[in-house]
C-alpha cells in the first residue's frame, strides 16, 4: 500500500499530474516519423511544416521536430535515457511489440518484468531510447515505507506474444501499409506517456530539483545511480539515472531531447508551481497557458493545465 510522504500537500504536485508527450529533436523526419508510424504503430496526427505528431487515439505522445543543423547527443551527456509508452493492455503492447519484431527487429535491445510492469527496449533509429510498457495491476505493488519494490527479471519476447498477440493485430501488421486503428473499437487499446527516464550528472542533484523543488515523491532508489519519482502513488512518472553520465554537465543544443511535457489538471496549480519554484530561486517562464523550466542539466520541462 502506498504511503503518502509527511510533506505539506502544498509542496506536492497534484495526485492527478500525468506526462503529456514527449517532443524529439530529429536529423531525419521521415525516417523518424516511419519509425513511429509503421513499427510502434503510432497514428500520424499532425503534419505540419517541420513537426509531426504522433500518438493513439487522439491522444499525441510524441513530437518530432526537424533541425538538421543540430549535431547528434552524445551517449554520455545529460538527456533522453528512454520515452515510455504506456499500453491499456497486455494485447496492445504486444501487437507493438511484434509490429517492431517485423518492421524494425534490429531496434530491439531487451526486455525486463519489473514487478510493477512488463517492459520492451528498443533503440530508434536517431539513438533516443524506447520503452513499450503495460502495467500490472496497482493491487499487486509492494510498497514498503513510501517505496515501491520494483526489480528486473528477464521477460521473454516470444512467450510475451505467444500469451498477448491476438488474430486481428497479426492481420494489421501483415497488412504491407498497416492503416492504423485510430479508435478502440477498431481492435487495438490506447496508449499514454506512462514516464520519462532522463540521464543525469548526479542523482542528489536530481532530488533537490525533481522533489524538492517541483514537488514529485521519489518511490525508489539506487544510491548514486537511479532516482524514480512520481506523483499519486503512480511507481514512476519520471526517472533519473546516471548510469551513462556520471558527472555530465548541462546539456549543449544536440538531437535527441527537446521538451518533457508535465500535465496538471488545472491552472491554478500549474500557477501555484510557478510560485513555488519562483520563492526556491528557480528560473521560470510563463506565457500564461505554459510553464517552462530547465532542470540542472538544461533538460526543458514545460507543465500546463489539462484541456
Amino acid at each position: 500500500m502506498f504511503v503518502k510522504t509527511s510533506r505539506p500537500t502544498e509542496d506536492l504536485l497534484p495526485a492527478e499530474t500525468s506526462m503529456g508527450a514527449v517532443t524529439l529533436l530529429v536529423g531525419d523526419l521521415d525516417g523518424m516519423t516511419r519509425y513511429y508510424r509503421d513499427a510502434v504503430m503510432l497514428s500520424v496526427l499532425r503534419a505540419e511544416g517541420n513537426e509531426v505528431s504522433l500518438g493513439r487515439h487522439g491522444t499525441e505522445l510524441l513530437v518530432l521536430r526537424h533541425d538538421p543543423s543540430l549535431p547528434p547527443g552524445s551517449p554520455r551527456s545529460a538527456g533522453l535515457f528512454h520515452t515510455a509508452i504506456l499500453f491499456e493492455d497486455q494485447a496492445a503492447l504486444a501487437a507493438a511489440l511484434a509490429s517492431v519484431a517485423v518492421r524494425a527487429p534490429g531496434t530491439y535491445v531487451g526486455s525486463g518484468d519489473h514487478d510493477v510492469s512488463e517492459a520492451f527496449y528498443f533503440t530508434d533509429p536517431e539513438g533516443n531510447g524506447v520503452e513499450l510498457y503495460a502495467d500490472r495491476p496497482r493491487s499487486t505493488w509492494q510498497w514498503t515505507n513510501g517505496q515501491v519494490k520494483m526489480g528486473t527479471s528477464w521477460l521473454d519476447p516470444n512467450r510475451f506474444l505467444t500469451e498477448h498477440l491476438t488474430d486481428s493485430a497479426r492481420e494489421i501488421i501483415a497488412t504491407a501499409q498497416p492503416e492504423i486503428p485510430t479508435s478502440p473499437a477498431q481492435g487495438l487499446a490506447g496508449a499514454i506517456v506512462g514516464h520519462v527516464h532522463l540521464q543525469v550528472g548526479d542523482t542528489v542533484t536530481a532530488r533537490q530539483f525533481y522533489v524538492d523543488a517541483l514537488g514529485f515523491e521519489a518511490t525508489t532508489e539506487i544510491p548514486g545511480q537511479a532516482l524514480f519519482v512520481s506523483a499519486g502513488g503512480y511507481h514512476h512518472h519520471m526517472a533519473m539515472n546516471t548510469w551513462n553520465s556520471a558527472g555530465a554537465p548541462p546539456r549543449v543544443p544536440a538531437l535527441g531531447l527537446g521538451t518533457v511535457d508535465i500535465v496538471l489538471p488545472t491552472t491554478e496549480q500549474v500557477a501555484a508551481l510557478t510560485a513555488r519554484l519562483d520563492g526556491r530561486g528557480v528560473a521560470t517562464r510563463h506565457d500564461g497557458a505554459v510553464l517552462r523550466v530547465n532542470d540542472p542539466w538544461n533538460n526543458l520541462i514545460e507543465v500546463r493545465a489539462a484541456a
